[in-house]
């Protein structure tokens, strides 16, 4: 019996870049549910409060458009470039995600629990919180970015790097993490510091979290 190679397993590939000569501005008074977006281009557009439930948008761009309020919740978004906004509050719970860029966004509340994002990217990203319980990340990094509160309470990582970003209340209950690398981030608060397993921390932040583990393992501390 011949034994075949097993794959390799992707890692931080970058997302794809859209060629814009093939997009097409888009031409409608508003985003719909359930509807099929293909290489179309959105930009500079008031689309506060609209809905767009169960969409699907392949091939698109969405930059310096106003998103706040915007209802993405069980979207599809693939090879798609979203960037240069801000939202008070952006709904993109149990949407899903690939090959795709959200870059230089302002947000106070991204809510995106139960989602799947592969092959992501998040650059410059600025935001309150971002609520990602029970979603599925692989292939994803956070670059630049600024984080108040990132839940992923109960989510599932793999192969996943944060760099050259702050996170101040990092929730892990329940997580589970596999390939996740956190060296590079700058963490304050850690929630659920069993939910670390599978992580790759740096020196010092082991200092720092020296006092969560030892009362996890009911380690007493005599000073």
């Amino acid at each position: 019996m011949v034994s075949m190679p097993a794959p390799k397993a992707r890692r931080h590939e970058p997302p794809v870049e859209i060629d814009l000569s093939r997009l097409v501005p888009f031409a409608g008074t508003g985003l719909l549910d359930g509807a099929d977006y293909e290489a179309v281009d959105l930009v500079g557009l008031d689309l506060a409060d609209a809905t767009a439930v169960g969409a699907t948008f392949l091939g698109c761009r969405l930059e310096r458009c106003g998103l706040d309020g915007i209802r993405l919740d069980r979207a599809r978004f693939t090879a798609c470039r979203v960037a240069d906004f801000g939202a008070a509050s952006l709904d993109a719970r149990d949407s899903s995600w690939r090959d795709s860029l959200l870059a230089d966004a302002r947000v106070g509340a991204l809510l995106a629990s139960g989602s799947t994002w592969d092959l992501v990217r998040l650059r410059g990203v600025k935001a309150n919180l971002v609520d990602l319980r029970g979603a599925r990340l692989t292939d994803v990094v956070l670059e630049d970015c600024a984080i108040g509160e990132l839940d992923l309470g109960n989510a599932e990582l793999r192969s996943v790097r944060v760099t050259n970003s702050t996170i101040d209340d990092l929730s892990v209950e329940g997580s589970r993490l596999a390939d996740v690398d956190l060296a590079a981030a700058r963490l304050g608060v850690v929630r659920g510091i069993a939910g670390l397993r599978g992580a790759t921390i740096g020196a010092g932040q082991l200092l720092d979290l020296a006092p969560l583990l030892a009362a996890h393992l009911g380690i007493a501390v005599r000073v």
